[in-house]
């Protein structure tokens, strides 16, 4: 063989490995989005809560490792409407499209995902209490098919309800209003009952199972004369802020929300972490996905920084004195 006939074909050989490489790279890949929630207006548009909040950070997400709706991704997405009873099927429709990676906005989405495939990466997205509801094994090693991005810390819980009393010195019963389709997580449920002695409180526990269940439930807070509320967030509470903060601000319930959207929306107080970084990291787990890095190995990631805000309008329109020293560590201020 001549050398120069030597050198191309071994050039070659060279490159195919490259060539093969770029054509994966380059190769449409595609995503699975299930939602418990809503996300699409009638008209087919997105949702604006949904098009901030979820849709727009998953997608820079997504773009911080090389991959771009329309142009080298595509996204099939299926919305519950809150209506835990759809997700399966809907889940079992991603999995029949075969796509790459499944992203389960929610504890019942990622239920319904984890039944559907034990085979297709899955990224959770607030999937509550990780290893406790089943989902991996352990958040520094999920160790299957699936792993994700959570709202939930150590503590948070008890933070949140001390902020409340702080607030509120004479507050005596909290009413904790969550939404019995996404079981808070054990961890936070046992803080509360642990905390709630120390700070001289009384919880109540209120179940909302559905978006008709709104009325019994602010029924339950008033019968039993809650003087303060803490609300869980989840798809139904969000998709409800309005309906709660005008509960709670029209009967003069000093309430405390786990989401800023909350008081954004009239609420008095929030304390929690930021939704649309979680969605962001969510996008950058999946893209990191479809990059070849494997869900076992990828830790679930939990918060490192919550915010508290105060709402000064609401306290002012509805005559809820806020302390200036809790003012003075707050670290957002709606006027």
């Amino acid at each position: 063989m001549r050398r120069r006939e030597f050198i191309t074909l071994i050039g070659a050989a060279a490159a195919w490995p490259l060539a093969a490489h770029a054509q994966q790279r380059t190769k449409i890949r595609r995503i699975g989005y299930l939602d418990y929630g809503g996300g699409i207006l009638p008209s087919g548009g997105f949702a604006p809560f949904h098009d901030t909040y979820r849709r727009r950070p998953f997608l820079e997400g997504l773009r911080e490792n090389g991959w771009v709706e329309g142009q080298n991704v595509t996204i099939d997405r299926r919305f519950a409407a809150g209506q835990v009873d759809r997700l399966p099927a809907l889940a079992a429709e991603l999995v029949a499209l075969n796509v790459d990676v499944v992203l389960a906005a929610a504890t019942p989405a990622a239920q319904a995902a984890q039944n559907a495939t034990s085979r297709i990466p899955i990224v959770m997205a607030d999937p509550g209490d990780a290893v406790h509801l089943g989902f991996v094994a352990s958040l520094a090693r999920p160790g299957g098919n699936i792993t994700g991005v959570t709202s939930l810390a150590p503590e948070v819980a008890t933070k949140r309800i001390s902020l409340l009393k702080e607030a509120f010195p004479k507050t005596t019963r909290i009413a904790f209003l969550w939404n019995s389709a996404i079981p808070p997580a054990e961890i936070a449920l046992k803080e509360l009952q642990a905390a709630a002695p120390v700070l001289a409180l009384d919880l109540q526990f209120v179940e909302v199972p559905g978006p008709a269940g709104f009325t019994e439930a602010f029924a339950t807070i008033m019968r039993e004369r809650a003087d303060g509320l803490f609300v869980f967030p989840d798809p139904l509470t969000f998709g409800n802020r309005e309906l709660i903060v005008g509960f709670a601000n029209g009967n003069s319930i000093p309430a405390l929300f786990g989401a800023r959207e909350f008081v954004e929306a009239g609420g008095l107080m929030s304390y929690g972490s930021d939704y649309p970084t979680m969605f962001r990291r969510a996008g950058n787990y999946v893209g990191r996905i479809l990059n070849g890095e494997s869900p076992a190995e990828l830790p679930i990631e939990q918060p490192t920084k919550f915010d508290l805000v105060i709402n000064l309008k609401t306290a002012r329109a509805f005559s809820f004195e806020i302390r200036a020293t809790l003012l003075a560590r707050t670290d957002a201020v709606i006027e």
